[in-house]
């Protein structure tokens, strides 16, 4: 790569000129931006390297670009401006570099090690009271990219899912369906049997709330209401009897959870998402159980005159943590300690990346910092990927109160609004009903997906479904609609990318150089899409790269140029930039059309 050859000629340059040895971390070679120099490729800054020429940063980067220029064949001319010294490169290296890479399959991609260590990810981790909803959505699209992006990186990635199946809120929806729900299933009802399960949910706190105001109008003090209401109370008991394996109870539950996974089933397949294993907490918080009992039995954890189980993590800047109920029931924690033990017996993996929201970032400091302190020395592989919430224009989401927007219905709605706004453009005249049907669902998914993913994880975001399908601007359909120009422009040439080759003595212009430059920085954008797990990286990237081809394609000739070497180059360089849009959204989860 051009970056590490500057690097090695800088030093060699510095050794040469100034008689000294100086470190690669010391050189910061970037690519040229327009506040630098509208006529550079490659930065390098000089300030770092001052002490070492004993010279002005200017002087400095006249002396070092007179000597890169005389001893690399590639560059064409070199500017300073302050203690920027500002490189060029001749078109006749990005000419080349296109011609040795256009007819690469898989170009910027590693191959995956199937020998090595995989990299576990963990993402989704529904309950099953409730159907998914937008912050489900957020939480998947980031998991699944995220391992398709290290995918990309040669890594040996098994997505994982981790299925909340038990605890509390799942007895408060049993205990709800029992006293109101008349028998009803999803097949007598018509109704998704997450969707059911969730309307108990949604049920029980309602009338939770409504013991509580009749408490408290008695003249109890609300704290207390919440722990003294009847409802609370039997969602309680039902959760010990569980525990302690009631068989009545214990069927409700099997039969509830099996309406919410074939519903959690059905959204997963709509979004395109696909697990290696699932986890079931109700079978990995009794491993959490033994686990806590046997740092017990060394002395490394507490247990209070209650009975009650705790951890005390005040020396790791921490404080003390609940892993076992007074009552012998577990907790979160509990769980997570046997899930994360599981895995690591499962796969003996190289890391262990566990996509959730960012009000958990304590408790993955108290999960790791646990585990160390219980002696599993593993606990180092352990990243939590943290990731911001997703909210509407209206503001956030409550799942007690209903007020969530459910993954289903969004989904429903995109595609629709892909519809509409296709038909409008009248981009489907010529489309059969399922082909315009298929459109439709890439089109609203693809909105969907890019508009949520563009968002640095960490960053908190405002899902606007209107702004997403737009066919101009940052949107997946305007980056698909790129794709599908360049694939019909390729048709209409009757292209066959091996069958066509061009000259050395093409010279470049401005759109052109670009793009190449563009196509350059794949393999290094997702190598740090990768080592920083954002896809925000990659939609930024595929964003650019759609933007300079379409100024391209407005620009240039193409079809009707009459030097044939130049258009076969064009062509092989529209072909190439297609290939990388389509991996590109690929890593985001997001098909490309044919056609548009």
């Amino acid at each position: 790569m051009i970056e590490k050859i500057l690097q090695n000629y800088t030093i060699n340059g510095f050794q040469e000129i100034y008689n000294v040895d100086i470190l690669p971390e010391l050189i910061n070679i970037r690519k040229t931006i327009e506040i630098y120099s509208k006529d550079g490729d490659f930065t390098i800054t000089t300030f770092p390297l001052v002490k070492f020429s004993k010279k002005s940063p200017e002087i400095t980067g006249n002396e070092l670009g007179n000597y890169l220029k005389k001893n690399l064949s590639f560059v064409e001319s070199f500017g300073v401006i302050k203690g920027f010294l500002n490189i060029k490169i001749k078109s006749e290296y990005w000419v080349e570099y296109l011609k040795n890479n256009c007819f690469v399959s898989d170009y910027g991609l590693t191959k995956i090690d199937s020998d090595a260590k995989p990299v576990i990810i963990e993402f989704s981790s529904p309950n099953t009271n409730k159907p998914l909803h937008l912050g489900h959505i957020r939480n998947n699209l980031i998991g699944n990219s995220v391992a398709e992006i290290l995918k990309a990186n040669g890594h040996n990635v098994i997505k994982v899912n981790l299925v909340n199946d038990r605890g509390i809120h799942i007895c408060k929806s049993m205990l709800a369906w029992e006293k109101w729900g008349n028998n009803e299933t999803p097949e007598s009802s018509g109704i998704k049997g997450d969707f059911l399960v969730g309307k108990y949910y949604v049920l029980f706190d309602k009338c939770y709330k409504e013991e509580i105001a009749d408490l408290v109008a008695k003249g109890i003090k609300e704290e207390d209401a919440k722990k003294q209401a009847p409802l609370i109370i039997e969602a309680q008991d039902k959760l010990r009897k569980w525990e302690s394996n009631d068989k009545a109870t214990i069927d409700l539950w099997k039969k509830m959870n099996e309406w919410v996974y074939n519903g959690f089933d059905k959204t997963y397949y709509k979004l395109g998402i696909k697990f290696n294993k699932t986890y079931h907490e109700s079978e990995t918080y009794l491993l959490g159980k033994k686990i806590v009992e046997n740092a017990l039995s060394k002395g490394l954890i507490n247990q209070k005159p209650d009975n009650s189980i705790w951890i005390d993590l005040t020396n790791e800047g921490l404080d003390e943590k609940l892993l076992l109920r007074s009552d012998g029931t577990s907790v979160y924690m509990t769980q997570d300690l046997g899930t994360a033990d599981l895995r690591y017996q499962d796969y003996n993996p190289e890391s262990m990346i566990f996509v959730v929201g960012n009000e958990q970032n304590y408790h993955f400091d108290v999960l790791k910092k646990t585990l160390k302190h219980m002696g599993f020395d593993w606990a180092d592989i352990i990243h939590h990927l943290s990731y911001g919430m997703v909210e509407l224009p209206e503001g956030k989401m409550k799942s007690r109160e209903g007020t969530v927007v459910d993954a289903d219905d969004l989904i429903v709605e995109m595609v629709n609004t892909a519809k509409e706004m296709t038909e409008e453009l009248g981009k489907t005249d010529d489309f059969t009903t399922e082909e315009a049907g298929e459109l439709y669902r890439k089109i609203g998914l693809g909105a969907l997906k890019y508009f949520i993913l563009k968002v640095d994880p960490e960053k908190n975001m405002v899902f606007n479904p209107k702004e997403s399908i737009d066919f101009n601007g940052n949107t997946g359909p305007f980056i698909q609609y790129t794709y599908a120009r360049i694939k019909s422009l390729l048709r209409k040439a009757d292209f066959i990318n091996n069958s066509l080759s061009f000259g050395d003595d093409i010279t470049l212009n401005e759109v052109e150089k670009e793009l190449i430059k563009l196509i350059y920085e794949f393999p290094q954008i997702i190598n740090e899409a990768g080592q920083k797990l954002s896809p925000a990286l990659i939609a930024s990237y595929a964003y650019e790269l759609a933007k300079t081809y379409n100024s391209f394609y407005q620009k240039i000739t193409i079809l009707k140029e009459e030097d044939e070497s130049l258009m076969n180059f064009r062509l092989l360089l529209s072909g190439l930039v297609a290939e990388i849009i389509k991996n590109s959204l690929g890593m985001l989860g997001i098909e490309v059309p044919e056609r548009m």
